[in-house]
């Protein structure tokens, strides 16, 4: 089964990545189950999320119901078994050359892939995701051998991308779709009305090798959900209070001057947002953060689930379409992750490194301006 056009992320409910209220184990895994019910038939799960305890409650949640009513994309990349956590930042990747070289990377991933199905209790995934690939991973001809291998022997039907955990990496995935796009199937990204940039950028490209698109953070943090107001209290920790200072405020703002586009289709605000992000060429399923948020006054994170379950047939107008990118530009707004002239001189890190001549003449192959 090729994935759906809404899914559900193992990162919701606030268990694993920390947003709003924390569900309990039980809660989680009903949620995951009234998903299958309410008809959102695909799942995203990655292993590093819990060290596997995601992969092993999607596993529960979903027992007992035959495998082909279900679409399970599994990402794998950060190494949890031999690498040590280095705070916020996480695990590393599995091509740190600290823990291995080229040669060990088919059997690092297929060790990981075998374990997070077998927590997911299944034999093989429907979608195998690279995970925050760093520097290496994008370009390396040994990473995609391992994987296409996996591929071949039975592990997954499909191949994917799943860039992050910040925004950006655009010039690395174009250069990665164009290497490997004939290996590739899927590659998620950030993209919602109030974040098309610099999504938006890697869309063409997409297109042109065959790639499609699973947006992620459809709800923008949760401002799409419509319970997320300025002065909103978050629980310390929570992910959103990294954002900008004044990001409720503004994006609220917006909010109010595109509702009139979805009470003219009789759409909530996150089904707005989904269908917005659906018109987008190349994007072909989202998958919006599911949200218990704290406080009084906060919606229940099943009455969102019920939006993306019955979202509607596409209903938006190019006109509209447009309207909403204009009043969501947010061109510039932050620095970006992946290869970038600030890091010239210095060691790779995780998420950025010193840009290249071969991505410069890419972008300029791709119309892309090289201020950003």
């Amino acid at each position: 089964m090729n994935l759906g056009t809404t899914a559900y992320g193992t990162w919701s409910g606030g268990r694993f990545m920390h947003y709003g209220e924390q569900l309990s184990e039980e809660h989680y895994k009903q949620l995951m189950r009234d998903s299958f019910d309410k008809g959102v038939r695909t799942f995203v799960t990655a292993d590093v999320y819990g060290a596997g305890r995601a992969d092993a409650l999607l596993g529960e949640a979903l027992r007992g119901i035959p495998r082909d009513e279900y679409c399970i994309a599994g990402i794998v990349g950060h190494d949890f078994y031999e690498g040590l956590r280095n705070g916020s930042r996480g695990y590393p990747r599995f091509s740190d050359p600290s823990l291995r070289g080229p040669e060990g990377y088919y059997d690092y991933l297929k060790m990981a892939t075998e374990k997070s199905l077998e927590r997911c209790q299944t034999s093989k995934f429907d979608l195998l995701m690279l995970h925050n690939p760093d520097s290496i991973a994008y370009r390396s001809d040994k990473v995609w051998d391992a994987l296409t291998k996996l591929k071949d022997q039975g592990l997954t039907d499909r191949l994917g991308i799943a860039p992050g955990p910040a925004n950006g990496f655009t010039l690395d995935m174009i250069e990665c779709f164009e290497k490997f796009g004939d290996r590739m199937d899927w590659a998620m990204i950030i993209l919602n009305p109030f974040e098309p940039w610099p999504g938006q950028h890697v869309l063409g490209a997409a297109e042109k090798n065959g790639v499609d698109i699973l947006a992620r953070v459809v709800d923008y943090g949760g401002i799409f959900h419509d319970d997320v107001k300025p002065g909103h209290a978050f629980r310390d920790g929570d992910h959103r209070t990294h954002r900008p200072g004044g990001w409720i405020e503004h994006g609220v703002e917006r909010l109010e001057k595109i509702r009139p586009i979805a009470e003219k289709h009789g759409l909530t605000m996150l089904q707005l947002a989904c269908l917005w992000t659906l018109a987008n060429k190349s994007v072909k399923s989202v998958v919006p953060t599911l949200i218990q948020e704290h406080g009084e006054g906060a919606r229940s994170i099943e009455s969102k689930l019920d939006e993306v379950a019955s979202l509607p047939a596409q209903c938006l107008t190019p006109a509209e379409i447009e309207t909403i990118r204009q009043i969501g530009d947010n061109t510039g707004c932050m620095l970006l992750k992946g290869a970038s002239k600030r890091h010239e001189g210095q060691e790779p890190r995780p998420d950025e490194w010193a840009m290249r001549d071969e991505l410069l003449d890419l972008a300029k192959q791709w119309d892309l301006t090289l201020d950003w």
